[in-house]
């Protein structure tokens, strides 16, 4: 019985601690240039999804485009110390995250006009 206690016991411990290990740290952005460089990521649109690259400049305008020749243009600015975008397909919020060493970008859309939804890009350059 107490080995079974202590399974439990390390059970519960490793189920508390998992998701914070697992958790990328979000990033502050206090300044749009903070976000300027190349991210590539996987888009989702019309039920179908593709590699897309996005450019963004440091004043927050950017160019998203996908391997299957979809061009999006947008602008990234600050709300209040909320990141948000504006572009030609959606609108919403963004979020900046550090983990493993890696950054992400991920894109979360306030309306799914173009069957869009919650997009992570990797900062490469």
């Amino acid at each position: 019985m107490k080995l079974s206690m202590k399974a439990a016991v390390l059970l519960v411990a490793a189920v508390a601690v998992a998701p914070l290990t697992a958790t990328a740290a979000e990033k502050k952005i206090t300044a749009i240039k903070d976000i300027a460089g190349t991210w590539q990521g996987w888009v989702n649109f019309g039920g179908q999804q593709a590699r897309a690259t996005m450019h963004i400049k440091e004043d927050g305008s950017y160019e998203a485009s996908t391997q299957t020749g979809s061009l999006t243009v947008g602008q990234y600015f600050l709300d209040n110390g909320t990141l948000r975008y504006r572009s030609s397909r959606t609108e919403g919020t963004a979020t900046v995250s550090e983990e493993g060493g890696k950054t992400f970008l991920t894109v979360i859309p306030t309306s799914t006009t173009y069957e869009s939804g919650k997009t992570e890009y990797e900062r490469v350059k």
